[in-house]
């Protein structure tokens, strides 16, 4: 294959791939994304600068204890590792049901396409 193949291929490639990202599935996948991801990402921020700043300034509060040394700040310790799991449960349904048939969609019309 010679260059200027190569690069009438590649350019051909591209074009799909730009024609594709433009397609309102495409952006219907994207837009599905990120109405999950951006208030999910906030809210565990939040979350986790809520516990940062009471660590910081409500030492009594985090240090009182709940049983025997168990602390307040022990147990919002732990459940920033519970949040996380559950983020992570969440997107995963998320993602099954939401995401990935669409998904699944526009990969088989890239695929079925002739010539392909």
């Amino acid at each position: 294959m010679s260059s200027t193949e190569e690069d009438v291929g590649g350019a051909e490639s591209q074009t799909d791939w730009e024609r594709i990202q433009e397609s309102p599935e495409f952006t219907g996948l994207r837009r599905r994304l990120r109405v999950f991801v951006f208030p999910m990402t906030a809210l565990f921020l939040l979350w986790y600068l809520l516990y940062v700043l009471l660590a910081d300034y409500a030492h009594g509060f985090m240090s009182t204890k709940l049983a025997g040394n168990i602390t307040v700040g022990l147990v919002f310790g732990l459940l920033q590792f519970v949040s996380t799991f559950v983020i992570t449960a969440l997107y995963v349904r998320y993602a099954n049901r939401k995401l990935d048939p669409v998904a699944d969609e526009i990969r088989a019309s890239i695929e079925g396409e002739p010539g392909r």
